[in-house]
């Protein structure tokens, strides 16, 4: 009988540790579409669902910042709401994709220099808008090299000749040169 009860007890503890594995598993923010993870407190993405709104609260963010319109067709409906909800911060930032404007950028780099430290996910609808605005974010603010937060954003996306031109104006606004060795502005054909 002591057999059979010694047995019951390590399947319900096998039981427990899958369930719980489980739900590690579950809240993982690298599922969001397109998300990269720069720091241990900032991160940038593509739309998260509702559910994984949760899931970002649950990896501790404190704060999600929405870099375009509330009228997009996959944005998520509110969006505001659902994060102020689940005791989020939440800033929008609407940016014109084809006309993007440093006013828009130096907003963003005020709200995350007012309190740099707090965990940040920022978004967009597939993270063209929120890795350009990482790259130069993390270039003039952070001292990020040149290399290494354009391979980052070219692991989203090449930006095309608007962003491209934008990217070139901020950093020259800020004394920083968009050339290194391994740089390659050139425009991909599909942008």
């Amino acid at each position: 009988m002591c057999i059979g009860f010694d047995v019951r007890i390590r399947h319900f503890a096998v039981l427990i540790a899958v369930g719980t594995s489980a739900v590690v598993l579950a809240a993982d923010p690298s599922e969001i579409s397109n998300f990269r993870e720069y720091t241990s407190s900032y991160a940038s993405s593509g739309q998260p669902t509702e559910d994984q709104l949760e899931t970002l609260r649950d990896s501790k963010f404190e704060r999600v910042i929405y870099l375009a319109y509330t009228n997009q067709s996959s944005s998520l409906a509110n969006e505001d709401f659902l994060v102020k909800k689940l005791g989020m911060d939440y800033v929008h930032i609407p940016v014109e994709f084809g006309a993007p404007t440093k006013s828009d950028f130096y907003t963003f780099a005020a709200i995350m220099e007012q309190q740099p430290e707090k965990k940040t996910l920022l978004h967009c609808q597939v993270n063209f808008r929120a890795s350009a605005f990482s790259l130069l974010y993390r270039v003039i603010y952070q001292g990020v090299a040149i290399e290494d937060a354009k391979e980052d954003m070219n692991s989203v996306w090449s930006p095309n000749d608007i962003w491209r031109k934008f990217i070139f104006d901020v950093l020259q606004d800020n004394n920083v040169s968009p050339y290194c060795d391994v740089c390659d502005w050139n425009i991909a054909e599909s942008n």
